[in-house]
């Protein structure tokens, strides 16, 4: 099995759910009269359109047609897409326009659940797909005959595709960039200025921060000099890495699978407990950030760019501190027992919600064989990063003898770069693309290096959780019980550091966490994990 920022299903009531008690539902005045295409190919002898409702990045054109890369699809295909597109509040909308019975023929950039997926197919919102995927989308169906793993992930508990995926592959297993996610960073600046060396223990890096604190390393006469920062809950930006340097350590799920194949939780473990205390330690010490569990991502960005933090989370420098090399990562902290650990994220390249095609769309092949277009490797890339030959603003690519060379941005952020001109939506760029079909981005090939010369030697997992899709009944009791166990989680863990709690606290946290379904929690995963492991066999 191939291995490489969160949801709670909306459940609609049933008297707003198209079909979902029976109900009369409305001419379905958004979605394209029947074009009776056969046989269908690109460009289209006539120009024809399709209705799909879909949402944009802040920073992207509020018509997905003004990108480039949507001009050339129209181009190349003869497919006019009328949008429905939403820059906020996306999903609320979405769920309204599907609750009006006004449905279009498809949801791009679904951002579904997978509640909401079963939801929608049990309402009669969404049609199947997996036979459109064998009889019209050979692209998609490459891509599930070389990694049967993503087929499965995409599948339904009862046997149905209904969305198609997103896959961004960037190593594999260990060697995935998707393996640790909240890198630490380092200020050297500070560290060469105080003539102080790179931490290499948690006690060292404790003695580093104080000297962050006390010893102007600035040079500006002021004490405002942040050591240690994070955002509480903040995925990418929490500080959780930390917490590996006292056991089996943390991550966004709570969530390890061992070597043995025992899924484990790991927020009420002795280590967590340790972290926490360590983590007290230094809010004491007065290292923390102020600010730390309230603030923002703007608030964290724009103190990142004055470059104030001595130690700091995220996953790219370049996005909170520049580029330049005023910060570097820092090292695989060994804890107090001597241990250096660093703890798998369960991330991987894989979402499978992009693209869904409603009961409405009377063009089924047309949308199917326009859908697979986003599957040609060429178009996978620009739809994943961007595109070349845009005369408006900087580019991504240049294309080269048929490749898509990635170009140096010169200042420009990746990121938003990528808002304005990528797609998104459906894609598969594999690890068999890059020197082939597109060379890999400058700033994830040096991302990846450095994780592999930095985390890779204390990475002990074998295996992570997977993307399992389980049954709606399942994802609903998981969505309850993770509503008030995560948000008691941070909770405590953020009194437990400013206060320092813990030891007199700790078993009432426990018989809570028991209380609020944790055993059933665990109980799910395992069985979760087991069918799919069965099921990759």
């Amino acid at each position: 099995m191939k291995t490489t920022k969160w949801f709670v299903p909306v459940i609609l009531a049933c008297t707003l759910v198209l079909g979902a008690c029976g109900g009369s539902k409305k001419e379905n005045a958004k979605s394209s009269p029947d074009y009776e295409l056969k046989n269908v190919s690109f460009p289209l002898a006539e120009k024809t359109s399709l209705k799909m409702i879909s949402q944009s990045a802040a920073l992207a054109p509020k018509d997905p047609n003004d990108k480039l890369i949507f001009q050339r699809l129209e181009e190349e295909t003869n497919l006019h897409i009328d949008w429905t597109n939403y820059n906020a509040d996306f999903a609320e909308k979405r769920n309204l326009d599907i609750a009006s019975g006004d449905l279009p023929d498809a949801i791009f950039n679904a951002a579904a659940g997978d509640y909401d997926l079963l939801n929608w197919a049990e309402s009669g919102v969404i049609v199947p797909v997996e036979d459109l995927i064998d009889q019209y989308m050979p692209n998609l169906q490459k891509v599930f005959e070389e990694n049967p793993e993503y087929r499965q992930l995409s599948t339904a508990p009862d046997g149905h595709i209904y969305s198609f995926p997103w896959i961004e592959e960037l190593g594999a297993d260990k060697e995935s960039i998707h393996t640790v996610n909240d890198m630490a960073w380092i200020n050297t600046e500070w560290l060469a200025k105080l003539g102080l060396e790179m931490p290499q223990t948690t006690d060292e890096l404790l003695t580093v921060l104080e000297a962050f604190k006390t010893q102007d390393p600035n040079g500006n006469g002021e004490a405002d000099e942040i050591p240690f920062s994070f955002i509480n809950n903040g995925g990418n930006e929490d500080l959780k890495f930390l917490m590996g340097a006292f056991g089996l350590g943390d991550n966004d799920d709570h969530l390890i699978v061992d070597n043995d194949g025992k899924v484990q939780f790991t927020a009420d473990k002795e280590g967590y407990k340790d972290a926490v205390k360590y983590f007290n330690t230094m809010y004491e010490k007065g290292l923390i950030d102020n600010e730390a569990f309230e603030q923002d991502w703007n608030t964290y960005v724009a103190k990142g760019k004055e470059h104030k933090y001595g130690v700091y989370f995220t996953w790219d420098k370049a996005n909170i501190t520049g580029a330049d090399d005023s910060y570097d990562v820092l090292p695989v902290l060994a804890g107090p027992t001597g241990t250096k650990h660093v703890t798998r994220t369960n991330g991987m390249g894989f979402s499978r919600d992009r693209f869904v095609i409603t009961s409405a769309n009377k063009n089924l092949e047309l949308t199917a064989k326009w859908v697979d277009k986003m599957y040609e490797p060429l178009q996978s890339v620009q739809n994943n990063w961007g595109t070349f030959g845009d005369t408006e603003q900087a580019n991504i690519f240049e294309l080269q003898d048929g490749m898509l060379k990635h170009l140096p941005l010169e200042g420009t952020a990746p990121g938003e770069l990528r808002q304005k001109t990528e797609a998104a939506g459906p894609l598969a760029v594999l690890d068999s693309y890059y020197d082939t079909v597109t060379t890999m981005p400058d700033d994830a090939k040096w991302r990846l290096d450095l994780m592999h010369e930095t985390y890779l030697p204390y990475i002990t997992d074998d295996t992570i959780y997977p993307k399992v899709f389980l049954s709606k009944e399942d994802t609903d009791r998981l969505a309850k019980i993770e509503t008030d166990m995560w948000d008691f989680i941070y909770r405590k863990r953020a009194e437990w550091i400013t206060n320092g709690q813990i030891e007199a606290e700790w078993d009432a946290y426990l018989a809570e966490l028991n209380r609020v379904g944790l055993p059933e929690w665990l109980e799910i995963k395992q069985a979760g994990y087991d069918s799919f492991v069965e099921g990759a066999q």
